[in-house]
């Protein structure tokens, strides 16, 4: 029986376009593989439209006019990167209406957003994370820094609202840079290392693989511009020793068993000396045929049609495990 799947993309953040390029790519591979695929985006506005017909005048007569499109479909796959989205919020929507979704549930995904707590939990398991501290945003006038620092927000994505601080009169900028996606920041020290990636896949049986891991060669910050603008390289497999491949792959695989992930997620680390030191984790990362995560699939022998299928495969209802 032919599986019907609704891809959702979009979303209410800056990864808005990202998404829908993501999204586009997902239902292509889809019907390559001969399932039945409907798609469904999400505004910036937060209406909810199927095509470029908004289904209602408010935010909420557009969810409710969207969730017989969800009772519908077999799989939902939410391709909505970034907070509402990535964050776990659809994959809580899709736990109310007992709907299988693909990729990780609410507790992962919430997890996985806030950098903050991604650091904790590395940290509790013994991965090494970058020095530094949480900022808030009514915090900015009182911040000094002597050392360069990398500014971010905890929960954004594409690296949108991140930058490299080597000129301490710049930081009180680069904080109001981060303040317009987050009203929390990290400010951290950068950390001195090759730029590694690691993807993990958890299969429809429960189990879960490393693919080979990705070397970004930025040349500098791996900014939001240099990640679309087409000037970065990336090298898969990452021509690494046999010690720096089994710490790395250890430390994705304990990162993602830590978070609960479920899906696909990209562990992203830098290489130094000492070993691996944990940068962040993508519970939704960029998914079409030329994006990272896909391109060490490929190096593993899985084709990009053929990761998303098993994707959909091994969707689940996401549930809290309490008992009912």
């Amino acid at each position: 029986m032919t599986q019907h799947v609704l891809v959702i993309g979009g979303g209410q953040n800056a990864e808005h376009e990202v998404s829908l390029n993501t999204a586009a790519a997902i239902r292509g591979a889809l019907h390559s593989r001969g399932f039945q695929v409907s798609g469904i985006s999400i505004g910036r506005d937060g209406l909810w439209r199927h095509g470029q017909k908004p289904l209602g005048t408010s935010v909420s007569a557009s969810l409710a006019a969207a969730l017989p499109l969800l009772e519908q479909a077999d799989v939902v796959f939410p391709a909505v990167h970034g907070p509402l989205g990535e964050d776990g919020t659809l994959a809580a929507l899709c736990a109310l209406v007992r709907k299988p979704v693909v990729g990780s549930g609410l507790r992962a995904g919430a997890v996985g957003m806030d950098k903050e707590v991604t650091k904790l939990v590395a940290e509790a398991i013994g991965i090494p994370v970058a020095p530094g501290r949480l900022v808030h945003a009514t915090e900015i006038e009182d911040i000094e820094f002597e050392t360069e620092v990398v500014v971010k927000p905890v929960s954004a994505g594409s690296s949108y609202g991140v930058t490299l601080v080597r000129d301490a009169n710049r930081l009180d900028e680069a904080l109001r840079t981060a303040s317009r996606y987050d009203d929390r920041i990290l400010v951290e020290h950068v950390v001195h290392g090759r730029e590694i990636d690691v993807a993990v896949l958890r299969e429809a049986d429960g189990s879960r693989w490393a693919a080979p891991p990705l070397e970004i060669h930025a040349g500098g910050l791996f900014d939001t511009a240099t990640k679309y603008n087409g000037t970065a390289r990336f090298t898969v497999p990452a021509d690494l020793g046999s010690t720096d491949h089994a710490a790395i792959k250890e430390a994705a695989l304990a990162m993602f068993d830590a978070l609960g992930c479920s899906g696909v997620a990209r562990i992203d680390f830098f290489l130094t000396e000492d070993g691996p030191v944990l940068n962040e984790v993508n519970t939704m990362p960029g998914m079409t045929a030329e994006s990272q995560v896909p391109r060490m699939f490929a190096a593993a022998g899985v084709s990009y049609e053929e990761l998303v299928a098993r994707l959909v495969d091994a969707a689940t209802v996401p549930t809290a495990m309490l008992p009912v």
